[in-house]
């Protein structure tokens, strides 16, 4: 009989949701050793072990591999923090499945009225009109004109297409963000390129002599996203925002 703070490998799989094959792995790699192995080679663990284990399953929510499990747990000594910031992420979640329900829901009606829905009712947002006179005043009305004719001329497909790039692209910000990824990172700087290249789609924008986005635009962009509450909504909140501004200044001082 285990003591009565420790549980069976067999009583974590079933409350858990995962085999013991999995529990046995992550001994094997190092992620979740059990707090003891009985006499009769049966694996028990402890408080402290189911701790490690909802990081660990968590982790792996995010979409992380356990090679990169290993390094954030080998580098958070801090539970409480760590679990902080996990609950943060769920939160993050949940407010990301409202809108979709919420979303799917409004289309489900338009449907079934034989109305075809419009991308301005099923993704929120983004409003190209909204910063008009900041735009014209800061990078001329031309720039303005164009990056709205652009956007007008778009199928209603085509409008879907371009919002869907920025959710996702705002999706995996906020996961980063919310992953503690460094602004400096390979992973943050590759997400700086994708945006930057996203930008770059858009006709209207400034533009360097070699015909891409100025530095100045980048950083003002980034800007932005921390200055406009609703916009930094898009990147998970405040912290967020001020996580993406800094990744693109990074990218945009090594690159622009």
């Amino acid at each position: 009989m285990s003591p009565e703070n420790e549980w069976s490998i067999q009583e974590i799989a079933r409350l858990a949701g995962t085999t013991k094959r999995t529990l046995r792995h992550y001994h094997a790699v190092g992620l979740v050793p059990p707090s003891r192995i009985g006499d009769n080679g049966y694996r028990y663990y402890d408080a402290d072990a189911l701790v490690r284990l909802q990081r660990v399953l968590l982790l792996r929510q995010l979409g992380l591999a356990i090679p990169e499990i290993g390094k954030i747990l080998a580098g958070q000594r801090d539970d409480i923090a760590a679990l902080g910031a996990h609950l943060g992420w769920l939160a993050h979640e949940q407010q990301r499945l409202g809108r979709q329900m919420a979303s799917i829901e409004r289309t489900i009606t338009k449907l079934e009225q034989g109305v075809k829905p419009m991308a301005e009712k099923m993704f929120d947002g983004f409003d190209h009109t909204e910063y008009k006179d900041e735009v014209e005043q800061l990078w001329g009305p031309e720039s303005y004109r164009e990056s709205d004719a652009w956007y007008r001329s778009l199928s209603d497909d085509q409008q879907d297409d371009f919002l869907i790039a920025a959710a996702e692209l705002g999706a995996d910000w906020a996961a980063a963000a919310t992953r503690k990824v460094a602004a400096d990172s390979a992973e943050a700087q590759a997400l700086a390129q994708r945006h930057y290249a996203w930008l770059d789609s858009i006709p209207g924008t400034p533009r360097a002599p070699d015909g891409h986005p100025t530095k100045e635009y980048f950083i003002w962009m980034g800007a932005k996203y921390v200055a406009d509450d609703r916009l930094a909504q898009n990147y998970g909140g405040l912290d967020g925002a001020a996580f993406v501004h800094e990744a693109m200044t990074v990218y945009a001082d090594r690159n622009l």
